[in-house]
């Protein structure tokens, strides 16, 4: 038996930095009291969603892996809690801006980075401008509660990411996410079809997910995006088994028995009978 608890966090975000990161350890802490051992917080969490329209002065968020401040804040409250934290950030590598992922081990240690490989470009997600699409390929890592695989928000939607990542050993699936409004479309509301994809990631590669999304209003120019929180947390089946409100700065939480997970997975023969031979369509542009 190898229970693990995994927690969603999810809050509102200003333009002051120390105000939000005080946020996120208010929320890890009040996780960790609850008995969470990995714990989710959403995608680019130190500043408002800066990507709701192009500016050049936005460049200078970016930071590289360890001297970004979220990255080394949260190093010290993992090491101090003995928890996971996977943090999200604008990341600068020589001449290159990524979003990007650094996984915090519960003993403070930096285990690696994941670069968001899919990238938006929509009215108000204008992530191309910001973004180099990412070049790690898809990760896992090794973590003390659990071996972990990470997509970044548009990642979500992908049902290679998350493949990928299961094949590649991952035993839960994590998603930090900004996503709310349509500014193009008003009326178009994505959230149910938001958490059915991820809740099929979930069904098909028969492991937990967990996804982050943010909360509150914020006007990026003359854009304004409402964020409709509902993180949550499915069960290996695709069942959501914890969801917050669509306003609420809370974090939810679930539990699991990671060795009773694998049992499950081998018990299906969902590996057994991958034809990969067959998938070559995959790696093509298809006709849709």
């Amino acid at each position: 038996m190898r229970n693990v608890t995994l927690a969603a966090t999810q809050f509102a975000c200003s333009w002051d930095i120390d105000d939000n990161i005080a946020k996120a350890e208010d929320l890890v802490r009040r996780a960790a009291a609850d008995g969470a051992q990995i714990i989710l917080l959403q995608e680019l969490f130190q500043t408002p969603y800066f990507c709701a329209e192009q500016h050049f002065r936005h460049f200078s968020l970016a930071q590289n892996a360890v001297e970004d401040r979220a990255v080394r804040h949260f190093s010290n409250i993992a090491r101090e809690l003995g928890v996971v934290l996977p943090i999200s950030f604008y990341e600068r590598a020589g001449t290159a801006l990524f979003n990007s992922l650094t996984m915090i081990d519960a003993d403070g240690t930096l285990l690696g980075t994941y670069r968001k490989t899919h990238i938006p470009q929509n009215p108000g997600y204008e992530e191309k401008y910001y973004f180099t699409p990412g070049d790690t390929g898809f990760v896992t890592f090794r973590t003390r509660f659990a071996t972990i695989g990470c997509g970044i928000c548009w990642d979500q939607w992908f049902p290679e990411c998350a493949r990928a990542l299961v094949l590649n050993g991952a035993e839960v699936l994590l998603y930090p996410t900004a996503i709310g409004s349509e500014p193009a479309d008003p009326g178009y509301e994505s959230s149910g079809h938001w958490q059915r994809v991820m809740q099929g990631h979930a069904g098909a590669n028969m492991v937990p997910v967990v996804a982050s999304n943010r909360v509150g209003n914020e006007t990026e120019g003359n854009t304004p995006v409402s964020f409709y929180g509902t993180s949550f947390i499915t069960d290996a089946t695709g069942a959501v088994v914890a969801q917050a409100d669509r306003a609420s700065e809370t974090h939810v939480s679930a539990s699991f028995d990671l060795d009773a997970l694998r049992d499950f997975r081998a018990g299906w023969g969902t590996w057994r009978d991958r034809r990969p031979e067959v998938y070559g369509p995959l790696c093509g542009h298809g006709q849709g």
